[in-house]
């Protein structure tokens, strides 16, 4: 079952729901497929964007990242069954992946980052396979040659999970538009996970992650990079949950 909001069609599936689907296609799926965590910043971004709605068209899961989702989807008189936050599907997947002898690869994140990410993990699971990292150069995108290298280093290690940490909507579109050729089973954007994992980056405490407050805690970590998405991009969802609430759009 899914729930709408604000055009973004929602797996109504809780965290432990969502990990064993995801872990059951990698080990007997032959399709390469992804999975998106969709916040407040990505229902914003896809009202006027095609090729996000696409994306999300597509996908093989859609899983609610932020708290917002679950407090709109009981505002239009739904629900979903909790969060699926994409650090800790992140940890999670690694920690299945080291039980199950999945390989695992790493692309994105600040320079050193998904190195750091590899080490605290390995450190944490002696079994799990790692068997790649990367981090694209800045503008890696519009480089014909370095979007062949980034393909070439995934295919060659044969991953059976991508984790994509280039931030949003650029690893959603690179995603889009490799998954397929690259033929990885599950491939997953993450965002800034890597950051958290090394500690790069500091995680909200638990309570605050609990009561919907990682948002503010991270703009308070990080305000340059990220005042628009929140102090802007917060309200902006609050209005289109508000319209399609009291009828004023209907999101298809």
């Amino acid at each position: 079952m899914k729930i709408n909001i604000c055009g973004v069609e929602i797996d109504q599936l809780c965290f432990n729901e969502v990990v064993e689907k995801i872990v059951e296609h990698v080990l007997v799926g032959k399709e390469p497929k992804y999975v998106v965590t969709p916040n407040a910043q990505h229902i914003v971004l896809l009202q006027n964007n095609a090729r996000f709605r696409e994306y999300y068209r597509q996908a093989f899961l859609v899983v609610p990242d932020g708290v917002s989702l679950l407090w709109a989807a009981k505002f239009l008189q739904s629900s979903l069954k909790g969060r699926v936050n994409g650090t800790d599907l992140f940890e999670k997947l690694c920690a299945i992946a080291a039980e199950k002898q999945l390989k695992i690869f790493l692309l994105g994140g600040r320079p050193g980052a998904s190195v750091k990410a590899k080490e605290v993990l390995e450190k944490r699971h002696p079994n799990l396979q790692i068997v790649g990292t990367y981090c694209p150069p800045y503008g890696f995108e519009s480089q014909p040659e370095e979007l062949a290298i980034i393909n070439s280093k995934i295919r060659e290690a044969k991953p059976d999970i991508l984790f994509v940490g280039l931030g949003s909507p650029k690893q959603e579109y690179w995603i889009y538009d490799n998954y397929k050729t690259l033929n990885v089973p599950i491939s997953i954007g993450i965002g800034v996970s890597f950051e958290l994992v090394s500690s790069m980056v500091k995680r909200a405490p638990l309570w605050m992650q609990k009561s919907g407050l990682e948002w503010f805690f991270r703009l308070l970590v990080e305000p340059q990079r990220l005042w628009k998405r929140y102090i802007i991009g917060n309200p902006l969802f609050v209005w289109l949950v508000l319209k399609q609430r009291i009828g004023v759009s209907k999101f298809e």
